[in-house]
């Protein structure tokens, strides 16, 4: 892509989110991500109405009277976007590829944490960690995360979500917020993603388009599996493999949906000819009710 159109294209994803996660999303964001870590602050003399627990036995010794820890909300946490880049997400038959609406995704996301004082990194994954942009704060930064998903070529063509969660757990210390954005082609990343939770605040969007759950009546169809290459040909005019189709569909999100219930994860689905503002709204108020 010439750098000229580059710039404008980054331009024009920066308007659109910063204008989205100004008039939309901050408010959202800040009470539901926000909330989540407590820093002390200082101690002061008991009240009537404190929390026992949070009487500091060793200054109270100190002065014979006792004292209480005050703590207060964390003002900055770091934001992690994990980003799939196979061969899957270049795949749309209406509105956009799935690439297009991830790449705005992370936009609005991104400048919904910059504009908390939050820091922002991303991993970009398929079957391989691909990049790691380290968390940081500022506009700039921002900007670069978005060149990034706009240019950005990966190396392989395959998911392991199950890697991608490993070294996001060995990167990343202390807790954070991780958003997980993908399609999830892949069925094993359970115990990764068990795990991954326990020590993060875990937030997983899956995209899809709709043909990738129903197939039109169009007669005889090449279908390729864009991350290993094999096509076959099938006859969409079968009502009976039709049926099959959907229902395989039917059974894979279900089992990827049952994966994210059972360990806690936070979740939507975001289909490419959708607007995405509705879903991610009412993501962020599930997440506070």
């Amino acid at each position: 892509m010439e750098s000229s159109e580059l710039i404008k294209k980054v331009r024009k994803i920066e308007i659109k989110s910063r204008g989205l996660s100004t008039q939309i999303f901050s408010g959202e964001y800040h009470s539901k991500f926000k909330g989540r870590g407590m820093a002390f602050s200082e101690v002061r003399e008991y009240q009537a109405g404190d929390d026992i627990r949070t009487i500091d036995w060793n200054v109270t010794a100190r002065f014979s009277h006792p004292f209480v820890k005050v703590f207060e909300e964390e003002r900055e946490m770091t934001v992690m976007l994990l980003v799939d880049v196979s061969a899957s997400e270049n795949f749309g038959t209406r509105k956009q590829l799935k690439q297009d609406l991830l790449t705005e995704l992370c936009a609005v996301l991104a400048f919904s944490a910059m504009q908390n004082n939050d820091k922002i990194g991303v991993i970009f994954f398929s079957d391989k960690v691909e990049k790691f942009v380290p968390p940081q704060k500022g506009r700039t930064h921002v900007l670069r995360i978005i060149r990034e998903l706009i240019e950005f070529k990966p190396q392989h063509k395959g998911t392991d979500i199950a890697h991608a969660l490993r070294y996001f757990n060995n990167m990343i210390k202390k807790r954070c917020t991780a958003f997980l954005i993908s399609d999830f082609v892949d069925d094993n990343f359970n115990d990764a993603l068990k795990i991954a939770c326990r020590k993060h605040d875990l937030v997983a969007i899956r995209l899809f388009d709709e043909r990738e759950k129903e197939l039109p009546n169009v007669g005889l169809l090449k279908i390729q599996d864009s991350e290993t290459g094999k096509s076959i040909w099938v006859d969409s005019g079968s009502a009976e493999f039709r049926k099959f189709y959907k229902s395989e569909a039917l059974r894979r999100e279900e089992n990827i949906l049952t994966t994210f219930r059972k360990n806690g994860v936070d979740h939507t689905s975001i289909a490419t000819h959708e607007n995405y503002v509705k879903p991610l709204i009412e993501l962020f108020k599930r997440r506070g009710a």
